[in-house]
């Protein structure tokens, strides 16, 4: 199935990048919006603000990107031959692995944030601070193994 994407491989491949950045945007966006949520209170008006920049957030940037970002990574891996069994895809495997577990940091956060929304507080602001800084070092990650293809 390798090459099956033909001449459409740089537009899928450019899509892919632009929903990239638009999930990884997000991804920056929401813990830090955690944060600043559970410091100014879980109550009152300024919770029910952070409340709704949340949802909005991951209703229209990180859900969708999300899955389009995954569709389009799929096909782009597909092209470059990961189900066909093509060697030296070391770094590709690396890479998917890497995103696999940012998806499930943002699966994380999506459900941080609607306990916080039912005023279930339960990380300090360190740890949440901390937190925020794995989409950055999983990017790096990420671009790194794309870009260099060290193995």
């Amino acid at each position: 199935m390798a090459g099956w994407l033909g001449s459409a491989y740089p537009w899928v491949k450019t899509a892919h990048l632009v929903f990239v950045i638009f999930w990884m945007a997000g991804l920056f966006m929401l813990p830090r919006y955690l944060v600043y949520h559970q410091e100014d209170g879980l109550t009152g008006p300024q919770a029910e603000r952070w409340i709704e920049r949340e949802s909005k957030l991951r209703s229209i940037i990180l859900g969708p990107s999300l899955v389009v970002v995954w569709v389009l990574g799929l096909m782009l891996a597909a092209h470059v031959g990961l189900f066909s069994g093509v060697p030296h895809l070391g770094w590709l495997h690396s890479k998917l692995v890497i995103v696999l577990l940012l998806s499930g940091f943002h699966g994380w956060a999506v459900g941080y944030s609607k306990a916080l929304a039912k005023g279930q507080a339960k990380l300090s602001g360190r740890t949440l601070r901390l937190a925020n800084e794995i989409p950055g070092v999983s990017v790096a990650l990420i671009v790194m193994l794309a870009i260099v293809q060290p193995f």
